[in-house]
């Protein structure tokens, strides 16, 4: 039986393989400012990051302040992506259904995006009335509020809660809020997340194992 009493999720590149293609947008935008910069960078700069921190990293890059409707911007442009491309996660599907403790999805985006995602991917009806956004909140990840409101929401203290994620910032929040945390390190770049997280594992098929 496994300790855990919840499952926190994250959402971009945990349940949905949405990073590639947001980041993508944000490359091309940046670029049409004058950035000259590829997705592998943007993979390695951008990747767990809000949207503030990236608009203010594409500033450093072109040198100029980017315009107040950057944001919106690529929201319509990523939303038009994401109905294209959107799958989940490779092996989510059975984890969802093998689950038998509560599950939910805490994440950095805004709850609109994460909803369209998660239908998009076919994962919708597992989260709800179960989706927590750093959005509601005004605070972002590595700043754990968003986990700890998630965690007393579904009835849990963090001791009870094993949260998932695939980002530096989400992992640090995660262990900040006195929560274990699995790094996910399918698009782990840049090698970051053994040495933060509670444990490690590359593929959705292993998780279940390690619960």
């Amino acid at each position: 039986m496994s300790k855990y009493k919840c499952i926190i999720f994250d959402c971009d590149g945990v349940l949905v393989d949405s990073e590639p293609i947001s980041i993508q947008i944000l490359v091309n935008m940046a670029n049409s400012y004058g950035a000259s910069i590829d997705l592998a960078y943007g993979m390695k700069h951008f990747k767990g990051s809000f949207m503030y921190e990236c608009i203010e990293k594409i500033s450093k890059l072109t040198k100029e302040a980017l315009p107040d409707t950057f944001e919106n911007d690529y929201r319509k442009q990523s939303f038009e992506a994401f109905k294209k491309d959107m799958k989940p996660i490779e092996g989510i599907k059975n984890v969802l259904n093998e689950l038998t403790i509560p599950f939910c999805v805490a994440s950095s985006g805004p709850e609109n995006k994460i909803k369209l995602n998660l239908e998009l991917s076919g994962l919708l009806p597992y989260f709800e009335n179960k989706i927590y956004s750093c959005y509601t909140l005004q605070k972002w990840k590595p700043d754990p509020a968003v986990f700890l409101w998630a965690a007393k929401d579904m009835g849990f203290s963090p001791n009870e809660c094993l949260i998932i994620e695939d980002s530096l910032s989400g992992v640090k929040g995660a262990k900040l809020g006195g929560f274990d945390v699995f790094g996910f390190t399918a698009h782990d770049y840049n090698n970051e997340l053994k040495a933060v997280a509670t444990k490690t594992f590359g593929n959705m098929a292993e998780l279940l194992k390690l619960i």
